[in-house]
């Protein structure tokens, strides 16, 4: 491969590496889901449910529609006498789905976590009766629920030592410090256990050092992203020692796994900016995909990738004030080709069996060709695998009249233009 890459050529590298360049399969089964959350590594879990939870996504852009409770077996399955989960919940991203088999992996930052809010002067340490109580109800009972906790901690306080507050903040540092982890979830709520309650042995017992540990995870990134600067690998997964990164780097250039690239338009203060490809990583002719993505997607969860990348400026607008919102509550970015044409609000509306477009946007320079048609299909496949049964396309954006008339879809005001509440 070349080792200068045209803007175009680096995003489909990249799309490539994320697994937008092969052929959806006909009926999406468990060994296709395997195979993309292997090729991500850690699968960003997000609780907003206004038109899909944020996990479900991923595997959607890449195989079409696929049947929703095949992932929650994979990913949500508790740990039984019988069998082992083959993934768990930790700050990998943000909270992320992993394989169970990378707890090791993660050692450093769950010290880190310790060192950071478990010492002296801590919550943590002002608070040694509640954990106690927490870590003893986890023993004896577990796993739980928060809530399976708090029903009890009213009987069991001998003084004024917790709330609810007091239980779950203690449920998430012991999370965090590698002592207790999810082990499924009940709804969307979590279930906690203690560690050995969940992950077998040879993965706790299994000793990683930091650097071992940082030199793996930015390997994995440069593959996963297929090119990449040092701060693309650094943010895949939220590694803020920079040092440590760059020596990373520089023994996997010597390995030969990665190789350094110019990426033309990739430039700070009129210079190139350095990067790196996988070895591996292919150059596709083209990229045949129309989709909807998650914002917390890898191809656009680092907000100055994107822009660097796709020229695309995403901030999520969940908590500006609706009169304040540029495009939309929770707009999905939508991908065509090598490139992001738009912005989505989507909302599913259950009741009505309707996929509800809040609001429609091109980005700069793309309301050309066939886009229209292609963002329509991609809004039909989704409302589709989301079982609804019609679209409404409000009249807010200015892509909204566009793919409207292509679905010959009913229209809606938005609502804050109605004054209520824009979801």
């Amino acid at each position: 491969m070349k080792d200068v890459l045209s803007a175009s050529e680096a995003r489909r590298v990249a799309l490539a590496a994320q697994g937008f360049a092969r052929p959806r399969p006909a009926a999406p089964g468990p060994r296709h889901l395997r195979g993309e959350l292997a090729r991500m590594g850690v699968l960003q879990i997000d609780s907003v449910n206004v038109f899909s939870r944020s996990h479900y996504l991923p595997l959607f852009s890449r195989l079409g529609a696929y049947e929703r409770d095949r992932l929650d077996r994979l990913v949500l399955r508790p740990r039984t006498r019988r069998s082992t989960p083959e993934y768990v919940e930790y700050l990998a991203h943000e909270a992320t789905f992993l394989p169970l088999s990378d707890w090791p992996l993660w050692r450093f930052r769950m010290d880190a976590m310790r060192a950071r809010h478990g010492g002296a002067g801590s919550w943590f340490a002002a608070n040694a009766g509640t954990v106690a109580w927490v870590r003893s109800e986890l023993a004896s009972r577990g796993p739980l629920r928060p809530a399976e906790i708090e029903r009890d901690a009213e009987t069991a306080r001998r003084g004024p030592w917790w709330g609810w507050d007091d239980v779950k903040r203690a449920l998430e540092l012991l999370w965090r410090f590698g002592e207790v982890a999810i082990a499924g979830r009940s709804g969307f709520e979590r279930r906690y256990a203690l560690a050995d309650q969940v992950v077998p042995a040879e993965h706790r017992e299994r000793e990683v050092g930091a650097d071992e540990a940082v030199r793996e995870l930015v390997r994995r990134a440069a593959r996963a992203y297929g090119v990449a600067t040092a701060a693309d690998l650094a943010d895949y997964h939220r590694l803020r020692d920079r040092r440590a990164v760059l020596a990373a780097v520089a023994d996997l250039v010597d390995d030969g796994e990665i190789v350094p690239v110019t990426v033309r338009g990739w430039e700070r203060a009129g210079r190139p900016i350095p990067a790196w490809r996988h070895r591996d990583a292919a150059l596709p002719r083209r990229i045949d995909r129309a989709t909807v993505l998650t914002p917390f997607d890898p191809v656009v969860w680092f907000r100055d990738r994107a822009e660097r990348m796709f020229g695309f400026d995403y901030r999520i607008e969940i908590y500006t004030p609706a009169a304040q919102r540029r495009f939309g509550y929770y707009s999905l970015p939508l991908l065509v080709g090598e490139r992001i044409v738009g912005r989505f609000d989507l909302k599913a509306d259950r009741a009505a069996s309707s996929l509800l477009v809040q609001s429609a946007w091109w980005e700069r320079g793309a309301a050309a060709g066939d886009v229209a048609e292609r963002a329509a299909g991609a809004l039909l496949e989704a409302a589709s695998w989301q079982g609804l049964e019609t679209i409404s396309v409000s009249r807010w954006g200015d892509a909204a009249d566009d793919v409207a008339h292509v679905l010959g879809a009913s229209r809606h005001a938005h609502p804050r233009v109605l004054g209520g509440a824009p979801h």
